[in-house]
């Protein structure tokens, strides 16, 4: 059975419905002459990817978010800047390596608040990850003055994941767990995983919040701006290829804008690492609906544009 062909069968049984007519409306479309779209529309939109000479749709939804600077907009204030992350510099010094190392995810190596160092791939990764954790439980601005929650969810996954999965919030399973997406919504996100060939080990998980907001309400501004940043640096150490943003909060959260999700959905956006961070990254952004909106509302055409939205991400990180 040929790749294309098992995704297809794993799609569908992830989404409970026949999609494979839809599917291969996807798969020939480069081939078919290019028709315009509504925001809605199933055609994987975006830039051709690097290296690729495969012609692809390319017009820019009139939709798309503008590249941001950082969650929240630019005043949002850094916890502190990237370089030490909990970490006296002479111990990261040790650990890193002077040479440039090529990364899995295609580019080089994080580097440590733009000092020229280079760190070892996953081990130094893990270890930084792990430092952003500790500092995060102890000093985040709005976690640390939270209440009515029972543990932090912090993240977890690949620390070299090429794809990240971004969500609003932990819900009432998630804090119970102290992991996240791994209610009902959870298990529907991990079959969607799984259709797309790649196990949840391989990927990236997290929220713009690391505690749950009281009654799973949408989270404030405030919240956002002091939470936020620990994602930033999140980002910063994994250097994913791409983020897949989980239903409107969490896609107006990174991109920095006030577009519903029925129309933002399916388009590219970019998100951009502050200056803060000391550091030149530039991911795309994929939003797409919440897996708990799938859930509630598990139409064909609802799940036939999620398809076409993880379609879209297969296609940008595909070798």
């Amino acid at each position: 059975m040929s790749r294309w062909a098992a995704q297809r069968r794993a799609m569908d049984r992830a989404f409970g419905v026949d999609l494979l007519d839809h599917a291969r409306l996807l798969h020939d479309g480069a081939a078919a002459p290019a028709a315009s779209s509504t925001p809605t529309s199933p055609v994987i939109r975006g830039e051709r990817a690097p290296g690729s000479t495969e012609s692809r749709p390319v017009a820019p939804h009139p939709l798309a978010p503008r590249p941001i600077q950082a969650l929240g907009g630019p005043s949002v204030p850094a916890p502190r800047p990237i370089a030490p992350l909990g970490t006296p510099a002479t111990t990261q010094a040790a650990r890193a390596s002077d040479r440039p190392t090529a990364s899995p995810a295609g580019g080089e190596a994080i580097g440590i608040g733009g000092t020229g160092r280079r760190l070892e791939l996953e081990g130094e990764r893990l270890a930084l990850l792990e430092a952003l954790r500790e500092r995060h439980a102890r000093e985040c601005p709005h976690c640390t003055r939270a209440s009515g929650h029972t543990n932090l969810v912090f993240g977890e996954g690949a620390a070299d994941a090429a794809l990240v999965f971004v969500g609003e919030a932990p819900g009432e399973t998630e804090d119970q767990t102290g992991r996240p997406f791994v209610g009902k919504a959870g298990q529907k996100l991990d079959e969607m995983i799984a259709a797309m060939k790649v196990r949840r080990e391989q990927v990236y998980i997290a929220n713009v919040l690391k505690s749950r907001p009281p009654n799973n309400r949408t989270p404030l501004q405030p919240e956002v701006d002091g939470c936020g940043p620990f994602l930033i640096e999140q980002l910063c150490i994994i250097r994913p290829r791409v983020i897949v943003t989980l239903g409107g909060p969490a896609a107006k959260l990174v991109l920095s804008t006030e577009v519903g999700i029925t129309r933002l959905r399916g388009s590219w956006g970019v998100w951009r690492a502050p200056e803060w961070t000391g550091i030149d990254l530039s991911v795309p952004v994929m939003p797409t609906y919440h897996p708990a909106y799938l859930l509630r509302n598990y139409t064909p055409q609802t799940r036939a544009e999620v398809w076409a939205d993880l379609q879209a991400v297969m296609a940008r990180i595909a070798p």
